[in-house]
């Protein structure tokens, strides 16, 4: 790994431009690396990564030890978790379906975008590590909550085994794998997808809420 020191914008002067500060040309360097790897995905050398992004190979060591250190704040930039959705979800002083409502409108409009996206499915051919810490933290801080709230909602009473609980986690993966996907149509396979977005997931939440009740129901009705 090369370490040399190389000026930051060593050429601004004589540009006569504003020479960056460094946590300004850190987050460009965030910024360019985003495009980049939602172009690309992940594989290819830093020198590569440098070159494609505008910067030398010493001056991205600078500021990332590793390509992994790179990815790692991409990941964090990208992926970013609202501290509102938890509440959404768990407050009752609304409807069960406005709160899905709310929070599926809002979490559909960071996850429904060409970055976050590309780089989700990227990450999972590639870098799974990233995708298993986002996926833990959906299944703890959504799919567990939103299946809780459910049962409260429809007085079902907890799962029986860790069975059931797989089970109801299967439900509920229908409705956020079909959110997700409308990401996938547009910015994967480049098809048209519903202009009024809101109204598809809203929809979406219906489905799930008409539907899932009753398949809970059904799995406690199952004989021991």
């Amino acid at each position: 790994m090369e370490t040399s020191h190389v000026p930051d914008m060593e050429d601004a002067a004589a540009k006569g431009t504003r020479r960056l500060l460094p946590e300004e040309r850190e987050q460009q360097i965030v910024e360019k690396a985003i495009e980049h790897f939602t172009r690309n995905g992940f594989g290819g050398s830093t020198r590569e990564l440098a070159r494609q992004i505008g910067v030398t190979q010493p001056l991205l060591y600078r500021y990332f030890e590793s390509k992994d250190a790179l990815i790692e704040r991409v990941y964090n930039e990208v992926f970013q978790w609202r501290p509102d959705w938890d509440r959404q979800i768990a407050d009752r002083s609304m409807s069960l379906t406005d709160r899905l409502y709310a929070f599926y409108l809002d979490y559909s409009s960071v996850i429904l975008r060409e970055e976050w996206i590309r780089l989700f499915i990227f990450a999972g051919l590639t870098h799974e590590g990233i995708n298993k810490k986002y996926l833990g933290k959906l299944r703890s801080k959504v799919f567990l909550p939103v299946l809780a709230e459910v049962r409260e909602e429809f007085g079902i009473p907890a799962p029986r085994d860790a069975a059931e609980t797989e089970a109801e986690i299967e439900m509920i993966w229908g409705l956020h794998a079909a959110i997700f996907y409308l990401g996938v149509r547009k910015w994967i396979y480049g098809l048209k997808v519903p202009a009024d977005m809101e109204a598809v997931v809203r929809q979406k939440v219906d489905m799930f809420l008409n539907g899932a009740p009753a398949a809970i129901r059904a799995l406690r009705a199952r004989a021991r």
